[in-house]
Formats: C-alpha cells, structure tokens, sequence
C-alpha cells in the first residue's frame, strides 16, 4: 500500500510517499481502508521532530481520517467490517496518509451520514479541539461574552458557530479579509487585529479562547473578567497573573463520545465543515509546503487517498 512517510525530520521535502505493507489491528483497534487523510499544523511538528506525543522516524504522517473499517481487531464490539467512520487513529497522531490505517476503537465514530468522505476528513481534530476549548475548559454558558483569537481558522471557524449555537455573544478577532466570513458563522462583533485595538473597544469577556498565541494573547487576557477563564491550544507559557481568572493549556483527546456529539451537530446542519485544499495523496508533500504558508484556500488540507 501506499503511505505518506518521513524516515528524518525535517521540512517538506523529506515527506515521501513509500510501498509499505498493510499494517494488521490488534486488540481494541479497526483496520480502516482510508478514503480521506487531513493534513494539520501538527503534521508539520511531527515531521520537524518538534512534537512531544510522536513516535522518532521512521513513520506514516496523518491523524484525521475517513473510510471504511477492513478488520475489527480482539475486544472491539462497537465496530464491524463495512462500517463508514471517521477520527483519528491514536494518541500520537500518526498513520492516517496512507491507503490503509490502524485506529484506536474509541478514537473514531461512524461517519456523519451529511458529510462526504472528504468532509469527514476535515473536522475530528479541529472540531473537537474548539468543543473541548468552548465546553471542557472554557465553561461556556449562554449569554456569556466569548472572544475568539484567530476566529477564521480551522479550529476558530468550529468555535465560533459553536459559541454562537450555544448563546454566546460572539466577538471575533480576524484579519481584514476574514471578517465577512466570521460573520456568516454567526459572529456578532467583529474586529480587524491590525486596524484594531480590540482592548480600546471590548470592555470585558468571559471567555478567551486562543489559537493564536503572543502578544495577541497577553493583550487579550486583561480583559477577562473575575471568574472567566484563557483558554489556548498553541501556548503553554503562563501569562500575568490576573485576579480570579484561569488559565488553561491542553492536548486535544478525540474520542467516540465527543466525536458522537460533533456528528449529531453536523447531521442537523448546526455545524458547516471547513474543507479547504484537496490533493491526491500523491501531492502530500505540497500539502506540507501549504502549511509553511504556501497559497491555499481557507479551510482544512484534505488529501483524497481513495479512487
């Protein structure tokens, strides 16, 4: 089978797509026949050594994933052969660019029944990292002022419909381009980052979440009011102390139960998917230059593995 590979770290150019053989799943675990593999900014951490959940090279890129169970491996009974899924095989984020991969059982869910395999694709890790943000961590309840750095990103794009489904009063922080688009994903306020000082015009928020990082960050964090809460996915370093505020970094944990919930969202229409660039799988290296900041269209990089 054909699999999107690493043997060093490095940048784009060390991705090759290699023959390799078809794993087999052991207990708890599906062979899946992938249909569609994303490519995310933690694809780019793995292949230049810098994660801290992944295993050294050599090894198979790719986590999110869509397709077809193959094999249902020792203890699983959630599963069987035919069953059409989507998620992300296992905690250390690798394995899913490749024309076969082996899943963890309760890291995937059946696919939503709305979404092409290619949808499906795009939303495990970025959908539930903005659940986990908004709910888990953040606490958000309706009537609540969320703020929302990076709102057209991947995951900002989750929170924002997420936030605004729930109640919350939405202001989104964007660039000039994006801001049309955050309003259609039911922003309420929107605010330029560059032409604005969001500090000059918020008062006061709830709720922060971050995906953004810096300076952004640290200015966004006096506005939080008691009792509110940061809540960040790309730093870990502390910011000020600020009376009766927390502040919260984690790792995204996709499971079946949050993945269930995300599909109930997207069956009912109350959540859009965010597909961007779709590839072959014989082009995952121009994905890898994509997420370098190579030209590509807004949304999740989704490689078309299947026929």
């Amino acid at each position: 089978m054909k699999a999107a590979r690493i043997h060093r770290f490095g940048g784009p150019d060390v991705v090759v797509v290699d023959e390799v053989l078809r794993p087999a799943p052991a207990a708890g675990e599906l062979l899946v026949r992938v249909a569609a593999s994303g490519v995310g900014p933690w694809d780019a951490l793995i292949r230049d050594g810098k994660s801290k959940v992944s295993p050294p090279p050599p090894l198979t890129l790719g986590s999110d994933l869509s397709g077809v169970v193959e094999e249902v491996g020792l203890g699983v009974n959630e599963f069987k052969a035919g069953d059409e899924i989507y998620g992300v095989t296992n905690p250390q984020f690798c394995g899913a660019n490749a024309e076969y991969a082996v899943v963890h059982a309760n890291m995937v869910a059946l696919r939503p029944s709305r979404l092409s395999y290619v949808e499906a694709a795009s939303a495990p890790v970025i959908a539930v990292t903005a659940w986990q943000m908004l709910f888990d961590y953040g606490n958000a309840k309706s009537n609540q002022t969320v703020m929302i750095l990076g709102a057209a990103g991947n995951v900002g794009a989750y929170a924002v419909q997420l936030a605004a489904r729930a109640g919350a009063h939405v202001i989104a922080v964007v660039g000039s381009h994006d801001m049309d688009y955050v309003r259609s994903l039911g922003s309420e306020t929107v605010l330029d980052y560059k032409a604005d000082r969001f500090e000059n015009t918020v008062s006061s928020v709830d709720l922060v979440m971050d995906t953004v990082g810096g300076d952004t960050r640290d200015r966004a964090h006096h506005l939080i009011r008691s009792g509110g809460a940061m809540v960040s996915v790309v730093s870990s370093e502390p910011t000020a102390k600020w009376p009766g505020v927390r502040t919260v970094f984690f790792y995204v944990e996709v499971t079946t139960e949050r993945l269930n919930t995300i599909s109930a969202l997207l069956d009912r229409g109350e959540l859009a998917p965010q597909v961007g660039t779709v590839l072959p799988l014989e082009d995952v290296r121009t994905a890898h230059k994509m997420l370098g900041g190579a030209p590509h269209g807004r949304g999740k990089i989704v490689l078309r593995v299947a026929k």
